[in-house]
């Protein structure tokens, strides 16, 4: 009897037909977005996955936890400078944004082989340049040992390939930054003034008293 009924199981199972797979065509069609992550033209040192923490120094100081993600070193094909960039995982927002410079060190964490503490003047990652007491925790000791000699390997090629901004300090480096943005905006509201006082404005306003100047003519003969 037990024989008969896994027979008939096995039977109905091979009966069984799959039903295809169900398909809808979406009803608007969009077209693919290029999102620009400012780093197009840069070159990808490292990247790994880690957690970020910076130090608040308020009346009770303490370490707090500022994103999980990938943390990157990006390497500027230009001029070779060289910064660390890190995003929150699925927000991609930036917690960490600043250049490498010589006179950083990355220190060990106290009890762990796997997080190292870091200074620097001028961070980035909230539109505005402040110092800021960074820690990094990694999964195993063999990514940290990793970041560390990338970390180092970076302050090898900024000191190598730009003596000039790697003798700067932070603080000077975000100072051009800043004057770069306002010469691009004032630059921008420039082109938007052009735009405005185009040719064909010009002429327009030049028929306006041409015409006025006709009547005020022909009034006088009238008169």
């Amino acid at each position: 009897m037990a024989d008969d009924k896994v027979k008939t199981i096995e039977n109905n199972a091979e009966d069984v037909v799959e039903s295809p797979e169900i398909h809808f065509e979406p009803i608007v069609q969009l077209a693919p977005i290029d999102v620009k992550t400012m780093e197009e033209n840069e070159e990808e040192l490292v990247r790994l996955r880690a957690k970020l923490f910076r130090y608040v120094n308020s009346d009770s100081p303490e370490w707090k936890e500022r994103g999980t993600g990938d943390v990157k070193l990006l390497r500027n094909k230009d001029c070779d400078q060289i910064r660390l960039v890190m995003r929150r995982d699925k927000t991609f927002k930036i917690c960490a944004n600043h250049y490498i410079t010589k006179n950083m060190e990355l220190k060990p964490s106290s009890g762990s082989d796997r997080a190292w503490v870091w200074s620097t003047l001028a961070d980035f990652a909230d539109e505005k340049t402040k110092p800021e007491l960074l820690a990094i925790k990694f999964a195993n000791s063999e990514n940290a040992q990793l970041f560390k000699e990338k970390f180092e390997e970076a302050k090898k090629i900024v000191l190598r390939n730009c003596p000039e901004s790697s003798s700067e300090s932070e603080e000077e480096l975000a100072d051009k930054i800043d004057k770069m943005k306002v010469s691009s905006s004032e630059s921008a509201k420039k082109e938007e003034k052009n735009e405005t006082s185009s040719p064909e404005k010009e002429t327009e306003k030049s028929s306006c008293t041409k015409d006025d100047s006709t009547t005020s003519v022909s009034e006088n003969k009238e008169t």
